[in-house]
């Protein structure tokens, strides 16, 4: 049931209103298997009683009257045609081949009488299902006389469940046979990576991913197609060489050439010429030589094969016609049609590939014509065409000439990487590795290796040993693997050994003339000097990297190096210079560079976008980057912590936590600390979006697992220590307001005069939190009124609606209401003006209790209880309910000296000095609380025993035993 059980669902839910549902489609889309699917599970449903009447008819037996009713009459006890009135009964004993076969007008009327009112009895004694698979072959007699019958059985309980065979996109033709008001539902293609589930989950084997792109191609959809031709590749083996060569099994070209085959042999050519080009047209034919091909195509086109547009473009029924259409050809023929195209055809790709399947063996002529043609793809940004006419150009090398062969491979790989073909990267690079006796192709078989693992370095010393010991006495080889050894370092969280290595990359590429390497070593060395905390050793290490490229506008060699220098000043809060930088670097990379390229380009660009309050745009940015990805099979740390950023930002708390929680999943598969850590900050922010204690532990858990893996790398970078007032942020909503104090104060110590603002609000942030938290409400919103000043000389939207929301809190705590809606007022327009959904819903819930605050006091002045923190009103709402410490600090999640102290706090608040004297002065503030709203609200009844206490002891149900208004 790949890719069908929505479709089996909705037929489900049709049937319960409708009194039949027609599937319908063209061969081998997967009709019989639903019809048998739905049929299972109704019979299922409807045991113990019930009527199946099944028929299935086959082409040969279309010709045959009656088959079709004799099949559907099988299960019909005798006793059912006794009931009949004498008439009736003959004539359908007669079509059943138990009498004589009616041979009048009134005979065949007896019969369709005779079976709706068979239908009638069946009916009368439980519910009835009509089965037929395969209308289309249904013999005419059979479908007349079930049109009839299902035209007149509305109101029984009878239904029907029908499959129709139909050309692609059109309708059926015998709806006619199903009762008014059946449902007719297209069975549509499959999509590229169902069919791939299908392939290999049914043939128990693996194929090459270049074979199963094919055979998706080709089946375009189609299960069955799909399933035959993977079995034929099993069978015959995965072709060799480029090209539509799939091989078709005999039966499946016999069914679908059966009428093409009785063709003129001059027609059968022009087809066959047709289908070994990717292209064909009219003008393309006769330039290969070809007398008539439209009167050719004209004759295809009538047998449903092959149809010519007004442009001239020849364009098959279905893939699969295509590939039939080749296979069925002797290998002499494909060849000449092959060598016919490569004279007509002047697009260098094009023209090398007919060149080498006409050809088909080795020649160092034909070998580096396919190089030429797969450099001129990768140019022309087609890595995928260039590997797979740089591997075809390795298989055409002869045999003597070994070190040719392994440097084609090599480049083929190299191209395989370009395209995020990473299966097929590793494969050709193994073999390379396995069969060269030459120690610098050993050496770039590595290099492809370790480009080929991702983000996955950890693992990948060894590789980088073995790969030194084949480098001695080559500085240019020696400085590949040091590079590579200085970004294993970086992704590891090593900085001090990744600086070395790349210092000493530098170095070794100077001696070997390796610009691009050297440029590669002086980008990673500023990564690592930024991570570290040193932007000007950073800075200086980007702009000699620059100067030795040529500077920014250089091409494809400068782009690495403008996404540096883009999060550079992204981190140094220069966000519309970062933006603009990488914008514009995504519009020029367009799509000729590599998926590597492209996702990190789309990683920066979510980055910049949800700090600058782009956030809409960030969530298209997110997507696109998720879907650059799919498309090779690979799900990536950097991929999945974009889209959780974005979420974060634009999307829901639940969906940002989700993603960030598959992203921390692929950074430690990969032992990628870097993205580890950035995977780990959006998580603490998706569960800070939570708003309660368990949101708030889960975020503590995160963030300072964030706090630990930057003191083990020695990290000091700007977000870090934005990240370190996320913690003491998460720390407060749990109470743990001194652990939140020594949090600040690391952070603190750690700030410098190049800190940016970004990161000192981010701290003010958290100290006005702190004193909130406290219970020191105004001098908490002295300290965040600092961090909104700060924020607004930055263009950090975010930053300041989330600063915003906080004063508002504070100042409503403060009982500065004007103040608190004033400001909550600015964060919720800022919110929705940027897109920021789940900022604009803490606003919005932030009014809601200011308003509910207003009503209040309208309703009497001075109603209610003490101030009390979100916090502090959970704890006292649990111990005037009798829980102890201990049950409270594992019913929120904090430690049990939190509690502690945060009942301190509240007993001061209260004037009380125990538990007992708490839970009374709580019940009285209910009183005085509960009174006032029932004076604002008089016409809302509130059921006894479940009063709530809002406003300044937050909301929560106060236990039967002390609601003395009982």
């Amino acid at each position: 049931m790949t890719g069908r059980r929505e479709l089996l669902g909705t037929a489900r839910a049709e049937l319960t209103t409708r009194p039949g549902v027609l599937f319908h489609g063209p061969p081998g889309i997967g009709k019989s298997l639903l019809v048998a699917a739905l049929v299972t599970s109704l019979a299922a449903r409807d045991r113990p009683a019930g009527t199946v009447l099944h028929c299935s008819p086959v082409q040969e037996d279309a010709r045959l009257p009656f088959v079709g009713l004799i099949d559907l009459f099988a299960r019909v006890p005798e006793s059912c045609l006794e009931t009949l009135a004498p008439a009736p009964r003959a004539a359908l004993r007669a079509a059943l081949l138990r009498g004589e076969e009616p041979a009048d007008d009134r005979s065949r009327l007896a019969v369709r009488v005779a079976v709706l009112e068979v239908l009638r009895t069946l009916a009368a004694t439980g519910p009835v299902l009509l089965v037929v698979d395969g209308l289309q072959w249904l013999d005419e007699p059979s479908a007349e006389v079930l049109a009839f019958a299902v035209r007149r059985v509305e109101g029984l309980d009878i239904r029907m469940v029908a499959a129709e065979r139909v050309a692609e996109c059109e309708q059926p033709e015998r709806l006619r046979c199903c009762p008014p008001g059946t449902v007719g539902l297209p069975v549509p293609p499959l999509a590229d990576g169902e069919v791939a589930q299908l392939v290999r989950a049914g043939l128990g084997a693996g194929l090459p991913p270049a074979v199963l792109r094919a055979i998706q191609d080709t089946a375009a959809g189609n299960p069955w197609y799909a399933m035959e031709l993977g079995r034929e590749v099993l069978r015959a083996g995965a072709p060799a060489g480029s090209g539509p060569a799939l091989p078709v099994p005999r039966r499946l070209r016999a069914l679908l050439l059966d009428r093409v085959r009785t063709l003129p042999e001059t027609a059968r050519h022009t087809l066959l010429v047709a289908s070994a080009t990717a292209h064909p047209s009219l003008t393309l034919l006769r330039a290969a030589g070809l007398d008539d091909p439209a009167a050719d195509l004209a004759e295809a086109d009538g047998m449903g094969v092959a149809t010519v547009d007004v442009g001239g473009t020849v364009r098959f029924r279905h893939p699969m016609l295509r590939a039939a259409v080749h296979a069925d050809a002797p290998e002499h023929s494909r060849r000449q049609a092959h060598a016919l195209l490569a004279r007509a055809v002047t697009e260098p790709v094009e023209q090398a590939r007919h060149l080498a399947l006409a050809h088909p063996h080795e020649d160092e002529t034909t070998a580096r014509t396919l190089m030429s043609a797969a450099a001129y793809a990768r140019r022309d940004g087609a890595p995928d065409t260039a590997f797979e006419l740089a591997e075809f150009a390795a298989r055409r090398t002869p045999g003597d000439r070994p070190v040719d062969r392994a440097e084609r491979l090599l480049a083929a790989a190299e191209y395989a990487c370009d395209a995020g073909q990473l299966e097929e990267a590793g494969q050709v690079a193994e073999t390379v590795l396995a069969a060269s006796g030459s120690p610098r192709q050993r050496v770039r078989a590595r290099l492809i290796l370790l480009r080929n693992a991702g983000q996955a370095l950890e693992g990948a010393h060894e590789l980088i040993e073995e790969g030194l010991r084949d480098a001695v006495g080559d500085p240019g080889a020696e400085a590949w693997l040091h590079h590579w050894a200085a970004l294993r370092g970086l992704l590891c969280g090593e900085l001090e050994e990744a600086a070395r290595y790349a210092r000493r990359a530098a170095r070794q590429a100077a001696r070997a003339g390796d610009t691009d390497t050297r440029i590669g070593a002086l980008a990673t060395l500023a990564r690592v000097r930024s991570l570290a905390g040193e932007p000007v050793a950073a800075d200086a290490a980007l702009e000699e990297a620059l100067a030795l490229v040529g500077g920014a506008d250089a091409g494809p060699e400068s782009w690495g190096l403008i996404r540096m220098r883009a999060i550079l000043a992204l981190d140094s809060d220069r966000v519309t210079e970062a933006r603009t930088q990488v914008a514009g670097l995504l519009a020029e990379i367009g799509e000729f560079a590599g998926v590597e390229e492209v996702m990190a380009t789309l990683v920066a660009l979510t980055r910049i976008q949800v700090r600058s309050g782009h956030c809409r745009e960030a969530l298209r940015t997110a997507a696109r980057c998720s879907r650059a990805l799919a498309e090779t099979g690979v799900q990536a740390a950097p991929a999945l912590y974009a889209a959780a950023l974005a979420a974060t930002a634009g999307g829901t708390a639940d969906e940002a936590r989700h993603l960030a929680e598959q992203a921390v999943r692929a950074s430690e598969a990969d032992g990628d600390r870097l993205f580890l850590l950035r995977a780990l900050a959006v998580l603490g922010q998706a569960e800070l979006l939570v708003g309660d204690p368990r949101g708030a532990a889960a975020a503590v858990e995160a963030l300072q697992r964030v706090k630990e893996l930057g003191e083990a790398m020695s990290a000091a970078d700007p977000p870090l220590l934005h990240w370190y007032g996320d913690l003491a942020e998460a720390l407060v909503v749990l109470g743990e307001t001194d652990a939140a104090g020594a949090v600040i104060r690391e952070a603190r110590a750690r700030v410098s005069g190049d800190t940016p603002g970004s990161v000192l609000a981010a701290l003010e942030r958290a100290e006005g939190l702190r004193e909130a938290g406290l219970g020191r409400a105004k001098e908490g919103a002295v300290r965040l009124r600092a961090a909104v000043d700060r924020l607004r000389r930055l263009p950090l939207p975010v930053e300041l609606v989330r600063t915003l929301i906080a004063l508002g809190a504070a100042e409503r705590r403060a009982r500065r209401r004007n103040a608190a809606r004033t400001v909550l007022g600015e964060a919720l327009e800022t919110a929705t003006l940027i897109g920021a959904a789940p900022l604009a819903a803490r606003a919005r819930d932030e009014l809601s209790r200011l308003e509910a605050g207003d009503r209040r006091g309208e309703a009497g002045a001075g109603a209610g209880g003490p101030e009390l923190t979100p916090t502090e009103a959970r704890i006292a709402g649990l111990v005037g309910g009798g829980a102890t410490n201990r049950e409270v600090a594992t019913e929120l999640f904090i430690s049990v000296k939190t509690v502690e102290g945060a009942l301190s706090r509240v007993y001061r608040k209260f004037g009380v000095r125990s538990r007992t004297a708490l839970a009374h002065a709580m019940a009285v503030a209910v009183i005085a609380s509960g009174a006032a709203v029932d004076s604002a609200e008089d016409d809302q009844v509130k059921p006894q025993g479940q009063t709530v206490m809002t406003g300044q002891v937050g909301r929560m149900r106060i236990p039967r035993a002390l609601d003395t208004r009982r």
